[in-house]
């Protein structure tokens, strides 16, 4: 591709893209929008020139700490990694007793390298754990890794929940705001509201599906005199599917949808 080309299909001047590729520009001050559409003519993933400008003009000793602390996580999860793969069934007891399993996750969890993070308003990375139905209710795991430990990361721009996790959509009952493939980040620090779309846990087999929650009230056996409890309706955005209403106590966990990515 010709910088005039790319410059076409930005909707760009030639020089000015010029200027930005040879570095005469600070890439801070350019329009998002503009590197957005630069990132779609190149088939780039979203985001990443925004988070590369960002970098670039953070300064070198705050860059070197995130660098520094960013290799020591990676060192600690393969660490981890390791120690998961090479040891015996009930060894991941032993290690959790001798404090070592902690203390890796908590290298892992980074703290110090989210904190630095902060500071220049990069993004930050989430486990992707496994896959949410947007369907019926399925049967889900996370693969038996504790918590914030995934084989994959992604990284997801202001989330600054150290619980955070990402999931892969399977199904359409979630058409037209989510497809199958989406990776969608939740959040168990996210107050609730009626209306959000949540990864919901399901008892008593820990099923998992992912739905538009409402709260509501309704007749149920056992529920006082009036008979009446708390009932949850998870509402698919197909109208294919029909909603399910369960009583809040099958409901194990519910959190929050904040982010989701696609590809184009």
């Amino acid at each position: 591709m010709t910088l005039q080309e790319l410059a076409d299909k930005a909707g760009c001047g030639r020089s000015y893209l010029s200027q930005l590729e040879n570095r005469h520009k600070p890439g801070a001050g350019v329009d998002h929008g503009l590197l957005a559409r630069i990132e779609s003519a190149l088939d780039l993933a979203p985001g990443t020139l925004v988070f590369t400008s960002q970098w670039e003009a953070t300064p070198g000793p705050v860059r070197r700490e995130v660098a520094r602390a960013e290799a020591e996580r990676r060192a600690a999860a393969d660490q981890l990694r390791r120690l998961l793969h090479a040891n015996a069934p009930g060894s991941l007891d032993e290690l959790h007793r001798s404090g070592r399993l902690r203390a890796l996750i908590d290298r892992i969890a980074g703290d110090h390298a989210t904190r630095e993070l902060d500071l220049v308003g990069a993004a930050v990375q989430v486990p992707l754990i496994n896959s949410v139905a947007a369907g019926y209710p399925t049967d889900f795991t996370d693969l038996g890794y504790p918590a914030r430990v995934a084989d994959e990361y992604v990284r997801v721009p202001d989330v600054r929940d150290p619980d955070a996790f990402a999931a892969r959509v399977v199904g359409d009952s979630m058409l037209p705001d989510y497809r199958e493939g989406d990776i969608v980040v939740f959040s168990p620090m996210r107050d609730l509201r009626d209306g959000m779309d949540c990864f919901v846990r399901l008892e008593p087999d820990h099923q998992t599906t992912f739905k538009r929650v409402f709260f509501e009230s309704g007749p149920r056996a056992g529920s006082g005199e009036d008979g009446c409890g708390q009932m949850i309706r998870l509402q698919p955005l197909n109208p294919r599917y029909a909603p399910m209403v369960v009583p809040r106590e099958r409901v194990a966990g519910l959190y929050a949808a904040v982010s989701v990515t696609r590809m184009v």
